[in-house]
C-alpha cells in the first residue's frame, strides 16, 4: 500500500489542493441548501392565528393559507395524526399555529380544527387532515407539490369540501 510520504511532493501538494478544492464545494453546496430552506417562506412557522382561504388555480379551488400558499395532505395520514415526521417535514412544512385556526373565504369554520404533534406543535386539520406546505412552493398561487409521491404517499391539493383534488 502507497502512503503520501512514498510521492513525491508535486503529487502530495496536489492532493492537498484537491482536498482543499473538494472541502470549499461542499461547504458552498450544504450553504445554500440550509440558506434556501431557512430563506424560503413557506417553511412551518408558528403563528398565533392562522387563516386558512381558498383560491382557484388550474386544478380547480383549492385550500390556501393568508397569503395563497398552496396546502396540502398527505395520503399516508390515515386519521387526523400526522405520518410526516424529519426528514418529510423538512420536505412538507405543516402548518402550525398557537391559536385556534381561522376559516376565510370558502372555508367551513366546523372543519377547521388542530392537533397535537410529537413535538407539541399544534397542527392545522381541515376534515380531520393535517395540512402541509411543499417546500418548492416559494411563491403565493404556486402547486408544485400536486400529485408528487414522496415520503411513501401521493400529496394532493384540499378542495374546500375537504377531499383530496386528484
Amino acid at each position: 500500500m502507497r502512503k503520501d510520504s512514498d510521492m513525491g511532493p508535486k503529487a502530495a501538494h496536489g492532493l492537498g489542493r484537491v482536498t482543499v478544492i473538494l472541502a470549499f464545494a461542499a461547504a458552498a453546496v450544504l450553504g445554500a441548501a440550509t440558506t434556501a430552506v431557512a430563506e424560503n417562506p413557506l417553511r412551518a412557522t408558528t403563528a398565533e392565528e392562522v387563516t386558512v382561504q381558498t383560491s382557484t388555480g388550474p386544478m380547480g379551488t383549492y385550500l390556501t393559507d393568508g397569503q395563497g400558499r398552496a396546502l396540502y395532505l398527505f395520503v399516508a395520514d390515515t386519521s387526523a395524526k400526522s405520518t410526516c415526521t424529519g426528514e418529510c417535514a423538512v420536505a412538507w412544512p405543516p402548518l402550525v399555529t398557537t391559536g385556534a385556526p381561522k376559516a376565510g373565504a370558502g372555508v367551513t369554520a366546523d372543519k377547521l380544527s388542530t392537533v397535537a404533534r410529537d413535538d407539541g406543535s399544534m397542527q392545522v386539520l381541515y376534515n380531520d387532515h393535517p395540512l402541509y406546505y411543499f417546500i418548492k412552493d416559494t411563491a403565493p398561487g404556486q402547486t408544485n407539490g400536486q400529485g408528487v409521491n414522496g415520503f411513501g404517499a401521493l400529496w394532493w391539493l384540499v378542495a374546500p369540501t375537504g377531499d383530496a383534488i386528484t
